[in-house]
């Protein structure tokens, strides 16, 4: 299939999205972590702290989760973590949302722009409609644009009653796509 002149990023895809195996969990970690390394020298410093802190702890939490990874042969070179409604996505008790959550979507930066974020994003929107969920959830700062264009091309749109802003850091804002 192609979409306009090029060819639809799934009929030519070389990775596979599967669940996480525990023997990939600490790849997944590196990867997670040097995928998002990159927004230290973007992002004001108080904003960048936040968010390493917040993405370190995400990675070490014990919540119910499905962890989701992009292999190509057997690197991981994306993942993303799903979250099912009704489960604090962030651990402080003040985001409880009535719909599924993505968190950490992260791609290798050697495996950019061959649609890894997108085939993930596409994973967790089919599970969420699979759980029978009407809508999935997100958050993301201005600081993430790319992610933020992704977002909108797959017809994600601002659900600003989700935003949260920890102090002196960038807006956390919401966004759901309904199905």
């Amino acid at each position: 299939m192609t979409i306009g002149n090029r060819p639809d990023a799934a009929s030519t895809r070389t990775f596979i999205v599967r669940d996480v195996r525990p023997e990939e969990r600490a790849a997944v970690r590196e990867l997670t972590l040097r995928a998002y390394a990159e927004y230290a020298t973007i992002m004001d410093p108080t904003s960048w702290a936040e968010l390493d802190h917040a993405v370190r702890s995400a990675l070490d939490a014990e919540v119910p989760s499905e962890c989701i990874v992009a292999v190509d042969g057997a690197t991981p070179i994306g993942t993303v973590t799903l979250y099912p409604a009704h489960v604090d996505a962030y651990g402080d008790g003040t985001r409880v949302e009535d719909c599924p959550e993505v968190r950490l979507v992260a791609v290798a930066p050697e495996a950019r722009g061959r649609g890894v974020a997108r085939a993930l994003m596409e994973e967790c929107i089919r599970r969420a409609r699979a759980s029978g969920a009407t809508a999935l959830g997100l958050h993301t700062s201005r600081s993430l644009r790319a992610a933020m264009a992704l977002y909108a091309r797959m017809g994600f749109e601002r659900w600003p009653e989700s935003d949260f802003q920890p102090p002196g850091t960038e807006l956390i804002e919401g966004y759901r796509l309904r199905f």
